[in-house]
């Protein structure tokens, strides 16, 4: 099993939501956080002096899958995430040793669905 983390611009979110549940993955974790790549930000504008804003406004998406559809997941989230832009975020694959539903004690794979 495999944790991807998603981290996608803001104005992506409902593309990226619908993308994935057309691939079968209905269930995600969502979270407002904020980071900088290497654009380290952005240089702003207001009442005539400028300042830089390092930490821009970001999503990460959560979504544990088999292993099997790793490679369906991923092109499901960088096609609907691209703009082509610098910013456009980063996806992460993490393994995962085990998943446990509280409500049943499933274990494993049986625990994802």
């Amino acid at each position: 099993m495999k944790r991807i983390e998603a981290i996608i611009r803001q104005e992506k979110l409902e593309d990226v939501k619908a993308s994935l549940e057309k691939a079968g993955y209905p269930g995600m974790t969502v979270t407002s956080v904020q980071g900088h790549g290497k654009q380290k930000g952005v240089t702003q504008q207001w009442r005539g002096m400028e300042y830089k804003v390092t930490l821009l406004p970001k999503t990460k998406i959560e979504v544990t899958v088999v292993d099997a559809d790793v490679e369906k997941t991923l092109q499901a989230i960088k096609s609907s995430a691209y703009t082509g832009a610098v910013g456009d975020g980063k996806i992460f694959v993490v393994d995962i040793a085990d998943v446990v539903r509280i409500r049943t004690g499933e274990h494993g794979e049986a625990a994802l669905n």
